[in-house]
């Protein structure tokens, strides 16, 4: 397995994968409007990373990520999305993942990890747990539409 950044057209590599998650979303009506999308989603710090197997060219998992600096917890790294595809769970795609994202934390001196996840996503709360990390707050969302 392999762990690089999608930029430019390697950011339709993971479309597949961020479909599985994210695919009720207008920005994922084609891989053309992903690629946008992250694009756009760019200019705010977000960045890319997937999992790759050898001799396939889409990508197993995705992550999506960007640094944030807050008063309660300093400069952190926050993952947005973290998909795989249903054929390739269980793979450790997902931990990879995680674990490239705390080495890419702490290059970029980074305090802390964080994510939100769906109270539904227990399979991901355990690998969550696994991975050492805590539940540490209660996530409050209001629809403006």
């Amino acid at each position: 397995m392999t762990i690089r950044e999608l930029t430019g057209q390697d950011i339709q590599l993971g479309y597949a994968a961020m479909f599985e998650l994210r695919g009720q979303r207008p920005p994922l009506a084609s891989p053309e409007a992903f690629q946008s999308w992250v694009t756009q989603q760019a200019a705010q710090g977000y960045r890319l990373a997937a999992a790759f197997e050898s001799q396939v060219a889409q990508a197993q998992a995705v992550c999506g990520f960007r640094v944030l600096n807050f008063l309660y917890s300093g400069r952190q790294l926050y993952i947005d999305d973290l998909s795989t595809l249903p054929q390739a769970r269980a793979r450790g795609h997902a931990r990879a993942l995680l674990d490239w994202a705390e080495a890419e934390a702490g290059r970029l001196n980074c305090e802390s990890l964080h994510l939100d996840s769906g109270v539904q996503r227990f399979g991901a709360h355990r690998l969550y747990l696994k991975a050492g990390m805590d539940i540490t707050a209660h996530h409050f969302a209001k629809s403006l539409r």
